[in-house]
C-alpha cells in the first residue's frame, strides 16, 4: 500500500477495509516489491504510471512469472531488468 502512495495512489485502511480513491494518474517512483503478487501490482502500477518507475527486489516477481519482462515487451511495454 505505502509503495502504491509512492506513486500518487489515494489509499487509507478503514478497519479491516482499504479505501481506494481514484486519481487522475500515477507517477514514476522508486518502489519495493515485497511479495509476489503486492510486486505484480507495482509493475502494473508502473506501467500506467506517468514517467520511470524503479521496482527493487525484484526475486519474488521473477520466481512466480517466468519472462514478465519479455512478455510485456511484446505487448509494448517500456520494461527491462537490470542486472547487478
Amino acid at each position: 500500500m505505502n509503495e502504491l502512495k509512492r506513486m500518487g495512489a489515494k489509499i487509507t485502511i478503514e478497519g479491516k477495509t482499504a479505501v481506494i480513491k481514484g486519481v487522475r494518474r500515477l507517477n514514476g517512483a522508486v518502489v519495493n516489491s515485497t511479495d509476489l503478487r503486492g510486486g505484480a501490482a507495482l509493475v502494473t502500477a508502473a506501467l500506467a504510471a506517468k514517467g520511470t518507475t524503479i521496482v527493487e527486489n525484484i526475486e519474488y516477481i521473477l520466481r512466480g512469472y517466468e519472462k514478465l519482462d519479455m512478455k510485456l515487451q511484446n505487448l509494448g511495454a517500456k520494461i527491462y531488468i537490470k542486472n547487478t
